[in-house]
């Protein structure tokens, strides 16, 4: 197999569009700081919303479901948004995006206001998911902008460029979850949530009123040929399929996820642990500079001939990452974890950006897009739903308990949040330990001694894996799945 995927020539020069060109790059530049303002609001109250339902509820299954909705709803909607993507025109989906954003904040802002906080605050009542979920569906909107912006990579930027141009998108994603993460500590900290559902508003008001004088050339929609009107589904799956291993790139991305959720639903709660809401804050915009130093050597260097190892190596640092970051309860071990883990980010999303953008014709990929980010996103999910309730009521308590140190107090040290941390190393080392059976061909004791445990150990880890997924490791079909997903990238 070569180390390039094949490029579609429609994807190099889309149909009847303008040759990218320094005009069309100038505009690529003014949507991509658009977006970034769009982003930074939708991501500045989504935070601020996390922030304020753990310190007012001190519920980790709380923030485990918000968590989760988010990105639950983030893959139900995905295959619908890449599709409106490949309907319309890129700016229009953007003003389309905006709007329903501005309209949610602005019923979110009136919910406020029609209640006392004491009641919104209530997690066991139902105007406190009302209200989450408000703000849920205005950040999940945000995403169909996002689509769009991956499409308008290919539509104005010369080919050769595209995987410098993620990585700037990378960058700017950087600087916003700075921005954002240091002001939403700061705003519920020193402001409360009213006060900042009211700055979103107002930035998302501004954000849409400067969208509609950005200029994108885009002469008409590029439709494929012979599709039926409407949103059209259908064209998907042989868009993957017709790719060798694209399939195979985004099943291996989707496992990965499985492990993102658990960080996802975790980290803020163990944060918070450690840190002051205004101090957390302030420690998550600064080591969000590993997430704009990634974004800068991608936009600098590119991502080598084979960005598919460059992922696979990227994911394999994540999971030793998540082994180590939270061994002891050492506010800077875990901050120069959440620093190395976001330099690892903005690579790894180049790198799956660029290779569909590379071998995808544009008119199918806001499809494609919108399918990766739906099944990818439907794993985190999975793992967040599951690992709140496991948390909150079993780990957390075990490893408060007195059994719970005498087993894991030599690996994870004693401190308040050691539960958390014990999470942590579980699900990272379930992603290692399920590639290593594979490669070792089902042989529990060879597996097992690579990977220094007694073979029943083993036994256990992946019948709690069947257990936990419904999957079978026996099932030769779901096995070959797996498998595929795991290793198509470093044979590549």
């Amino acid at each position: 197999m070569t180390d390039q995927l094949p490029a579609s020539p429609r994807a190099v020069v889309p149909p009847g569009q303008e040759p990218p060109g320094p005009r069309t790059i100038r505009s690529f530049y003014q949507v991509l700081v658009n977006t970034a303002v769009a982003n930074v609001t939708s991501s500045y109250l989504w935070w601020a919303l996390t922030f304020w339902a753990y310190l007012e509820t001190r519920s980790v299954l709380a923030t485990a479901i918000i968590g989760g909705s988010y990105m639950l709803l983030v893959a139900v909607f995905g295959i619908v948004f890449g599709a409106i993507v490949d309907r319309m025109k890129k700016k229009a989906v953007m003003v389309l995006s905006s709007s329903i954003t501005l309209t949610a904040y602005l019923l979110a802002g009136a919910l406020y206001l029609a209640f006392p906080e004491s009641v919104l605050v209530d997690w066991g009542g139902p105007w406190f998911w009302v209200f989450a979920g408000i703000i849920l569906v205005g950040g999940v909107v945000e995403n169909l902008r996002n689509i769009a912006l991956s499409t308008t990579v290919t539509l104005l930027i010369p080919a050769d460029r595209r995987d410098k141009a993620n990585g700037l998108v990378g960058t700017v994603h950087g600087i916003s979850f700075m921005v954002t993460s240091v002001f939403s500590g700061l705003s519920i900290g020193l402001l409360g949530m009213g006060w900042t559902v009211v700055i979103a508003i107002a930035a998302t008001a501004l954000a849409l009123l400067h969208l509609l004088f950005v200029r994108i050339p885009e002469r008409g929609v590029a439709h494929v040929e012979g599709a039926a009107p409407g949103l059209d589904f259908r064209g998907i799956i042989p868009a993957i399929m017709v790719v060798p291993g694209l399939l195979a790139l985004i099943l291996f991305t989707t496992f990965n996820n499985l492990v993102g959720g658990v960080f996802m639903a975790l980290m803020d709660p163990y944060g918070l642990t450690l840190f002051s809401v205004e101090v957390w804050g302030i420690i998550l915009g600064i080591t969000s500079i590993g997430f704009i130093a990634g974004g800068l050597i991608v936009a600098r260097f590119g991502l080598g001939r084979n960005p598919l190892r460059t992922l696979l190596l990227v994911n394999i640092g994540i999971a030793v990452l998540g082994m180590t970051f939270a061994i002891r309860e050492w506010w800077w071990l875990y901050a120069l974890g959440i620093l190395v883990f976001m330099a690892l980010m903005p690579i790894a999303e180049a790198a799956e950006q660029t290779i569909i953008q590379r071998v995808v014709p544009f008119e199918k990929q806001g499809r494609v897009f919108g399918f990766a980010a739906s099944i990818e996103s439907a794993a985190a999910p999975i793992s967040a739903f599951i690992v709140g309730p496991i948390a909150q009521f079993w780990l957390i308590p075990f490893m408060a308990s007195t059994e719970g140190q005498d087993a894991f107090g030599w690996l994870l040290g004693a401190g308040e949040a050691r539960g958390i941390a014990l999470v942590f190393v579980l699900a990272s080392d379930l992603l290692l330990t399920l590639r290593t059976f594979c490669e070792h061909r089902q042989n529990v004791e060879s597996a097992a001694a690579r990977l220094h445990v007694h073979p029943n150990t083993l036994r256990h880890r992946l019948a709690r894996y069947e257990e936990t997924t419904g999957a079978s490791l026996r099932d030769v079909r779901e096995l070959a799945e797996m498998w595929w997903a795991l290793t198509y990238v470093s044979s590549c």
